[in-house]
């Protein structure tokens, strides 16, 4: 019982840490210090280090690769010139520029993570409706949508979040047998996420806008030569991981090999365009890539909070605390497999919200392996704890690092969301949500 308090203990000095951050504390040396705590005080052991590395080191490089790339594409005007594009198939309809929002957000949070879509998304969204001179009322609706569906559209593909990639590595999950599973759900994700935010801020959106206040997309393009490089990437990316189950190749390579190429293509032309003479190469090197602080804002804490946060969690494993999770997920298993995946969506989605989502799918996990469960019974439960892990970080503003990043994004422009409202708008979104994509996994699954 001392353990498992002491253990307990730890976590939850540690989360306090990562979501406070004190004077700037980056959030990998507070997960590492709570690491270090738990070594010396007996509760995880060398040997957990490296079983706990083994699990998170693929997920961990594969999401730092995948923002770097979203990141350079963002620069280049990639996201700004689909955004454009999409708000002109709006056609003037505030109603239809709403749900084009919503779809290129769940795009976005497919190919680069829900992370890369909170980072990309809402600062153009911000953008176009200044452009489209709409009023804060009504420019919060959309603020809130794209924040919103960056991470319940997050669920198709294993790279589309930092959680699918633990629960897919751990459970030896390919990227294709995953997409196969998981695409229709999402669709059901995004479908529903429409309904919900439509009914919920009905009231607040315009009944029309003006397309001609709008630059053309082409004008949105800062960096002509990494944006055509980049849509060969993002295609490339996609065949990549479709083979990689086949040619036994770890996502993180992938998507290395991907962001290598774009940060070589960005700095290549830069040194090309830095060394023109005319007023158009002066021009156009104003408007080139700044790699080195694009790479030195890279999410590279991520990569000591994996190793600290999750050998922290595994802490909870030493001490007894998954093994009283996994009896709670048996009794779901075992009151029939709707309940199973509807029980386990909620549980791991409260858990997410008031334990952040990253430790929390690797406490579902170890607690999923515990039950000794087989066959399609623990591929709802695994599948259902990745929806409550992606839906979950919706309920509260410390739910997931996206949440995190996009309130602070929006606290740089100004805009500020109490807690309250946050928590008040996430739970009437995200409960029908929940709902209606874990039974959707289960008639997926089960039927």
């Amino acid at each position: 019982m001392t353990d498992l308090l002491l253990g307990a203990g730890v976590f939850v000095l540690t989360l306090v840490l990562v979501i406070w951050q004190p004077r700037g504390l980056g959030i990998g040396y507070s997960a590492l210090g709570g690491a270090a705590i738990d070594l010396l005080l007996h509760i995880v052991d060398l040997h957990n280090v490296a079983t706990v590395w083994s699990i998170v080191w693929n997920a961990t490089f594969t999401f730092v690769a995948i923002i770097i790339i979203s990141l350079i594409l963002d620069s280049a005007g990639f996201f700004r010139w689909i955004a454009l594009h999409f708000a002109r198939l709006g056609g003037g309809k505030g109603p239809r520029l709403f749900a084009m929002v919503i779809v290129l957000g769940s795009l976005i949070a497919a190919m680069y993570a829900n992370d890369g879509a909170a980072l990309t998304l809402t600062p153009i969204v911000i953008e176009l409706m200044l452009e489209l001179g709409l009023s804060p009322e009504i420019s919060l609706a959309f603020i809130m949508a794209s924040g919103f569906i960056a991470d319940t559209a997050s669920l198709p593909f294993v790279v589309s979040n930092l959680v699918n990639i633990v629960s897919a590595d751990y459970f030896h999950i390919g990227f294709v047998s995953y997409a196969t599973t998981m695409v229709p759900v999402d669709l059901i994700a995004v479908l529903g996420s429409l309904a919900v935010l439509f009914i919920f801020f009905r009231n607040s959106l315009p009944k029309s806008y003006n397309n001609s206040q709008l630059e053309s997309p082409k004008d949105a393009i800062r960096d002509p030569l990494t944006f055509k490089v980049g849509a060969v990437v993002t295609f490339a990316l996609l065949v990549g991981y479709l083979l990689s189950g086949t040619l036994g190749v770890p996502l993180s390579v992938i998507a290395g090999a991907g962001a290598l190429v774009l940060i070589a293509t960005a700095s290549r032309n830069r040194r090309t365009v830095l060394s023109g003479n005319t007023p158009k190469q002066r021009s156009e090197s104003e408007a080139t890539i700044d790699v080195p602080l694009l790479l030195r804002e890279a999410p590279w804490q991520v990569v000591l909070f994996s190793l600290g946060m999750y050998l922290v969690v595994y802490g909870l494993k030493n001490v007894g605390l998954t093994t009283h999770l996994s009896v709670v997920l048996h009794q779901f298993a075992n009151s029939g497999l709707w309940f199973a995946s509807v029980g386990t969506g909620l549980l791991i989605a409260v858990l997410s919200s008031i334990m952040n989502n990253m430790p929390t799918v690797l406490i579902g996990a170890l607690s999923i392996s515990g039950t000794h469960i087989h066959g399609v019974t623990q591929s709802i439960l695994v599948y259902a704890n990745v929806i409550g892990a992606d839906l979950g970080p919706k309920l509260t503003p410390i739910g997931s690092l996206a949440t995190l990043l996009w309130l602070h994004t929006l606290k740089r422009r100004g805009i500020e969301i109490s807690w309250w409202s946050y928590i008040k708008t996430g739970f009437a979104l995200t409960v029908p949500l929940l709902l209606v994509v874990t039974t959707a996994l289960y008639l997926r699954l089960a039927l």
